[in-house]
């Protein structure tokens, strides 16, 4: 009887998380601009997506931000994990508390106090204004912690003498460093840039507030056409966004079987 109850506790809360987003494919093919009511079967919004030149602008920014916010937060991030890995513990759970502040803290704050920060530092050099560099910035930023945190535990079970090993054979530090360190990190850092990447393609809050005039991600955008009405564009942008995300786990999953399948 339990697990039975279990079961179906489980299988409402997949119905309620999964209902809406079916929903949303379903109606990205209807022929109607209805809601509600189904017109048949159709392609038309998916074909009106890709003609859209503002939607192709801000599916362009949104993947231009979000694989260099990711890639440069990586970079950042691991060097950072190491660099706290190899604190003091009084320093080293100061810094960690500091670092994780960003993950907590709510996003409208975030999004505001860069925003202050950019203007600030325009009116005091005299010169700026709020675009596409500022919103790559504030994806780089509020990413960093992310990643951290993917690659922290990491480096925790990782056997600190292997270094110093490849060391002692003769090995450069930086050799040692990326055929030692790094592939033993692996797994956390790819971790931590599927992280950034994702949260980079999803944020709107810190976006809305750290971008200017005439730059928009997708975010913004759908935010913007819903005020307007909703339009099923926004559903078959949706779709696509919701079968990429699928894809992509698809294939980490499938490494990551692979992987453990050949340690075993």
């Amino acid at each position: 009887m339990i697990s039975k109850l279990k079961k179906l506790y489980l299988g409402l809360i997949l119905f309620f998380m999964y209902a809406p987003i079916a929903i949303l494919i379903i109606f990205s093919f209807n022929d109607s601009r209805s809601r509600s009511v189904w017109g048949g079967f159709t392609l038309h919004w998916y074909a009106e997506l890709f003609r859209d030149r503002h939607v192709m602008a801000a599916l362009n920014n949104t993947i231009v931000i979000a694989i260099l916010s990711s890639l440069i937060a990586t970079i950042i991030g691991t060097l950072a994990a190491i660099g706290i890995n190899n604190m003091k513990k009084n320093t080293k759970k100061i810094v960690l508390s500091l670092s994780s502040i960003p993950v907590s803290n709510p996003d409208i704050v975030t999004g505001v106090s860069l925003m202050i920060l950019y203007l600030s530092v325009f009116r005091l050099v005299g010169t700026g204004r709020l675009g596409l560099g500022t919103l790559l910035l504030s994806h780089i930023a509020f990413n960093i912690p992310y990643v951290i945190l993917s690659v922290l535990p990491r480096l925790k079970n990782m056997d600190k003498n292997l270094y110093e090993a490849a060391l002692d054979l003769g090995a450069s530090p930086w050799y040692a460093f990326f055929r030692v360190v790094v592939p033993e990190l692996k797994p956390g850092i790819i971790t931590g840039a599927i992280l950034a990447f994702t949260l980079s393609v999803d944020d709107f809050m810190v976006s809305f507030f750290t971008t200017g005039t005439g730059v928009s991600n997708l975010s913004i955008m759908i935010f913007s056409m819903t005020r307007r009405g909703i339009n099923p564009m926004i559903n078959a942008l949706s779709t696509l966004m919701f079968l990429f995300v699928i894809t992509l786990l698809y294939f980490i999953n499938k490494r990551d079987s692979k992987k453990l399948k050949g340690e075993s």
